[in-house]
């Protein structure tokens, strides 16, 4: 299993990016993607979780309202599109696939995940 992260960037409070994680090496759909970030200084942290099959979707309450979670089965792809960026939300995010096997929510938590990508940074200036 394979995952390619892109879309980071600099962007001012208030703005909009879009991060995509490219998934391969799954025979199914039943697996789940996360995004996490992981700010200086800080431990890294569940953002938003989707679950291929279904789409049942989870999102920290930190990011509730602001961002939106998706994913494209065809093209093997899990987007986060991110609004009202605040600088709080500055960190380096990663997205991570596991096997998917009900209760979306506990896949906020990294424990579940056995393959990661490789981090885009987001940078939100004031």
């Amino acid at each position: 299993v394979q995952l390619q992260a892109s879309g980071g960037g600099l962007v001012q409070t208030g703005g909009s990016l879009r991060l995509s994680c490219a998934v391969s090496g799954f025979s199914s759909d039943y697996y789940a993607i996360g995004w996490f970030r992981q700010a200086p200084g800080k431990e890294r942290e569940g953002v938003s979780c989707i679950a291929a099959s279904d789409g049942s979707t989870h999102y920290a309450e930190s990011v509730k309202g602001r961002f939106t979670i998706s994913r494209d089965n065809a093209k093997n792809t899990v987007d986060l599109q991110m609004h009202n960026l605040k600088q709080e939300d500055t960190a380096v995010y990663y997205c991570a696939a596991a096997p998917y096997y009900g209760f979306v929510a506990l896949y906020l938590h990294d424990k579940h995940y056995d393959y990661w990508g490789q981090g885009t940074l987001v940078t939100v200036s004031s």
